[in-house]
């Protein structure tokens, strides 16, 4: 097991109510998985992912990551944590406009303050495995969508994370290029045994998942393998 978490619960106030954006939710994933997280509109999805990592306080409850509990640790440890073990694709892409491709891939790299040399031999490596070799000079509006997702999951796996949390990866893509970066996410996940956490409203790309948490209110409504 990579990560559990216990009965976490997540609650705002808002004019003098509370709301639990999380509800009592519990979960284990095991290294490996490729675990999809479905649900309505405000069911409570992007906040479990933003609380797995610190990135969001539980109200109460525990996450267990590698064995050791982290949702009582101080930002400075999770912020190390996220540096080595995460690798995060959003939606967006979060590609920096005035970097080149492998300027924008060795980013992970540079905040572990890992030799440029050393950096830009992983950056030419990663980028000849997402089949982006050809395009390293390139800024980001040079480039379609599809290989602009590429260079994001370039970036999210040059660290060599234990996990990879995807927030709607496939949001802003057409079917057909959907479908190729889903299954480059299913080559990752099998060739390198990294883990992956996909956020997705997509009833195609959580067929996808070896694990599927369903969560409607806050809550687990529906999981299994």
């Amino acid at each position: 097991m990579i990560l559990q978490g216990e009965n976490i619960l997540k609650q705002y106030h808002h004019k003098g109510e509370t709301i639990n954006a999380l509800d009592h939710v519990s979960f284990k994933v095991n290294k490996g998985d490729f675990v999809t997280v479905t649900g309505p509109s405000g069911s409570g999805k992007s906040t479990l992912l933003l609380a797995l990592f610190g990135l969001i306080r539980l109200t109460s409850g525990n996450i267990i990551f590698d064995g050791k509990r982290i949702d009582n640790i101080g930002d400075r440890q999770l912020t190390d944590i996220r540096k080595k073990s995460i690798g995060y694709i959003l939606q967006s892409f979060a590609l920096i406009p005035y970097l080149t491709t492998i300027q924008n891939v060795m980013i992970p790299l540079a905040l572990e303050k890992i030799p440029g040399k050393e950096q830009a031999k992983r950056a030419r490596e990663i980028l000849d495995y997402v089949g982006l070799s050809d395009r390293m000079e390139h800024l980001p509006r040079e480039l379609s969508a599809g290989q602009q997702q590429r260079i994001a999951i370039a970036r999210s796996i040059i660290h060599r994370p234990q996990i990879i949390m995807a927030d709607e990866p496939t949001g802003n893509l057409d079917p057909t290029l959907s479908l190729e970066i889903l299954e480059f996410l299913k080559k990752i996940n099998r060739e390198n045994k990294i883990t992956i956490i996909m956020v997705t409203h997509s009833s195609v790309a959580a067929g996808y998942g070896t694990m599927k948490l369903h969560l409607n209110e806050g809550k687990i409504v529906t999981s299994g393998n």
